[in-house]
């Protein structure tokens, strides 16, 4: 590792993947004792970074879990990782994921009985998708303010498929493909999303203007054992004393499931 943070006993540093040619950027967090940890591999927003998942890989480092932030190919106008926004879809980045996820058998810092999921909005949708397939490599899922409604949203937006233009700006967020629509017209994401059957924990704030809570109540009756915390006063993002709220949420998750010891 090539820089040490003494405040909070962890070091960080740039860690690559690869999917099939697409070089993956990332940072990882590696508590400053021997390990191997837990690690938790965030997945970032649509149009983030991995610098979304900083404020809790700090948190989670600083008490013995490594934590793998890394940036989706064409997840973002600034990403690191190779491939453009117009390439991206929800199912690219599962794609994304599942290598990230693979690589991370050859890192000596991560223990692979304990390995842990968590993602932000798309993020959380992808991290959703990719558990329930490699439901025996994933030991836990969080969930923060994840989007079920991107299917829904895209019919709101085309009649059929074939009226989906070849770049969208999608949201004033971000310029996406026509496989960002097509990759995703026809999947039930709650078909798919119940085959992890591990607990699974869901953080929504009561204030989120971008994701609807029936949506994420559904998400919590197809899963076998899921537990959904409303945070007063949350958007969509943590920050101030709602980053503090989830924080202690996921900890908690995490000690309750064996996870952290």
């Amino acid at each position: 590792m090539d820089a040490t943070n003494v405040r909070t006993g962890y070091d960080s540093a740039e860690l690559w993947c690869d999917n099939d040619g697409k070089r993956i950027y990332g940072v990882a967090y590696v508590p400053g004792a021997d390990g191997p940890f837990p690690l938790v591999i965030f997945a970032h927003e649509l149009g983030n970074t991995n610098n979304s998942g900083k404020k809790y890989a700090e948190r989670l480092a600083s008490e013995g879990i490594a934590v793998y932030a890394f940036d989706f190919c064409g997840g973002s106008p600034d990403s690191r990782s190779d491939g453009k926004t117009t390439e991206m879809s929800v199912m690219t980045e599962v794609s994304d994921l599942e290598a990230v996820l693979e690589t991370s058998k050859t890192w000596s810092f991560a223990d692979q009985a304990r390995i842990v999921l968590m993602g932000g909005s798309q993020g959380g949708t992808v991290s959703a998708i990719t558990a329930a397939r490699h439901r025996d490599e994933v030991a836990g899922l969080v969930l923060l303010y994840p989007v079920f409604a991107i299917s829904d949203e895209m019919h709101a937006l085309f009649s059929s498929p074939e009226d989906v233009p070849e770049q969208t700006n999608l949201l004033g967020l971000i310029m996406v493909g026509r496989n960002y629509m097509t990759d995703f017209w026809d999947y039930d994401v709650y078909s798919e999303i119940g085959n992890f059957t591990k607990p699974v924990l869901i953080l929504q704030g009561d204030s989120d203007h971008v994701v609807s809570l029936p949506y994420t109540e559904r998400a919590v009756s197809v899963y076998r054992d899921a537990r959904l915390f409303v945070l007063p006063g949350a958007g969509h993002g943590f920050n101030g004393d709602s980053l503090d709220e989830a924080m202690e949420r996921i900890f908690t998750y995490l000690r309750e499931n064996g996870i952290l010891i």
